[in-house]
């Protein structure tokens, strides 16, 4: 019976094996949107840092500013693909909803809260209303891709009930408001507010959402009655 031929030890000749990289020199952009998504909500615009973004998707910091010349464009990037990129498929589920304008607005709140609000995208909006002040140019590029296409969507959608009789006529520029407040005060609330609630008085955000289409849509009155000004 042949003996099996013993395997030769390493010798210095042999290449050395290779330690695994903790840090690598490419990245898909999505990894970098997604780090410095993080990182934004976590800090702020004014506080983070590219090199930390870099780190945090295992990149150098060059790498970054190959694809994101400046830690603007970053931030516009990820607000492109958070927020602002949402509104085309918003706009084309728009046209093809067959429903009432009552259940329309339903949709509309209810689905900016699963694609946004309950994401870590909806730190972006918080972040904006913070430190807006101190940069005028992210100001203004909310302003232009996220801020106007959601006012001119919200507008279509009341403008759809009232053309249907569905709504009766409304003052436009500041009904588009009131659907947006109960949006702003749930962002709020996530990020900031829900740490002086009390336990025992939790805010389910779908259920407040119902209660505001509710509450908006009916009023308070048992008869409602034109308001006249004191």
């Amino acid at each position: 019976m042949a003996v099996p031929t013993p395997p030769h030890p390493p010798t210095d000749d042999a290449p050395p094996v290779r330690q695994r990289r903790t840090r690598r020199k490419e990245a898909r952009p999505g990894e970098l949107l997604e780090a410095a998504l993080s990182l934004f909500v976590e800090k702020g615009f004014a506080a983070t840092r590219v090199e930390e973004v870099a780190a945090r998707a295992g990149v150098s910091k060059g790498t970054l500013f190959l694809y994101f010349p400046s830690k603007e464009e970053l931030f516009k990037a990820v607000v492109r693909e958070t927020i602002a990129g949402r509104f085309a498929e918003w706009n084309e589920e728009f046209e093809r909803f067959e429903g009432d304008s009552v259940e329309l607005v339903r949709y509309c709140m209810h689905s900016w809260w699963e694609r946004v609000g309950q994401t870590q995208a909806s730190g972006i909006t918080k972040l904006v209303m913070s430190e807006a002040g101190m940069f005028p140019e992210i100001a203004a590029f909310y302003q232009q891709e996220v801020i106007r296409p959601g006012h001119d969507l919200i507008r279509r959608i009341l403008q759809r009930g009232i053309d249907r009789g569905e709504f009766r006529t409304l003052p436009l520029d500041y009904a588009v408001y009131s659907l947006i407040a109960p949006m702003i005060f749930l962002l709020m609330w996530k990020h900031s507010m829900s740490a002086c609630t009390p336990s025992s008085a939790p805010i389910e955000p779908l259920s407040f959402i119902d209660a505001q289409v509710d509450l908006l849509l009916r009023g308070m009155l048992v008869r409602p009655q034109p308001l006249t000004r004191p």
